[in-house]
């Protein structure tokens, strides 16, 4: 099977290279945690940027965790896939499934940005990023949480993505920057040479060196 990157570092690198033209203005660099911290920071960092989270929890199919059938952000909007009646998702389900991600997410703020507001993307370059796009059910949520806060632009940034689920996130961002989209796509880590689990104390790290610094004058 063929790896595209080496590593999401590796990703983050090649990514900031086809976003060069945000260099110079400030962008935000908003991650999906866990798995695109790391290359958010690389982003930012090349990108003379700024860090930050958006934090949004796929709802997982009843019989398949690992399978996403919609998606929740933290103000609990949500979106529900058009596959997700077939995976047996009902409306009870769901409800029930949101709640539990709701919770999740309220401990992540807690933890991941405790004694700070998440950073405001209002007037300003917001480039979402994420390690890959299986289903585009967590980028829609992340994408519509940005957007509410009305970004001067809102980019979509991604290593690599299914085709179909690619063409469903475009409506969501006014610009959708994807290096990769193979035919055969069965999950994001297929992608990667190195795709270690990230832990909540990784991004918590990767928050407190790269994250909110003061925004120039």
């Amino acid at each position: 099977m063929i790896r595209i990157f080496e590593s999401r570092l590796d990703a983050g690198r090649r990514l900031a290279k086809a976003l060069a033209a945000y260099r110079g203005r400030n962008p935000l660099v908003l991650a999906i945690p866990r798995g695109a911290v790391e290359m958010g920071a690389e982003i930012a960092r090349a990108l003379d940027g700024e860090l930050d989270v958006v934090l949004v929890r796929k709802l997982r199919a009843p019989d398949s965790p690992e399978f996403a059938v919609g998606a929740v952000d933290e103000s609990a909007w949500t979106y529900v896939a058009p596959h997700a009646a077939a995976a047996g998702a009902d409306h009870d389900y769901l409800q029930k499934e949101i709640f539990v991600q709701l919770e999740l997410l309220r401990r992540r703020r807690a933890q991941y940005t405790p004694a700070r507001a998440p950073a405001d993307p209002a007037g300003r370059v917001a480039i979402v990023v994420d390690d890959g796009i299986a289903t585009g059910a967590s980028m829609i949520a992340a994408l519509h949480a940005v957007r509410a806060k009305r970004p001067a632009r809102l980019v979509c940034a991604v290593p690599v993505a299914s085709p179909d689920s690619l063409e469903a996130v475009r409506p969501y961002a006014d610009e959708l920057v994807c290096l990769e989209a193979p035919e055969y796509f069965h999950a994001v880590g297929q992608f990667y040479r190195e795709f270690p689990q990230v832990e909540d104390d990784d991004v918590v790290a990767l928050l407190a060196r790269h994250g909110k610094r003061k925004a120039p004058a």
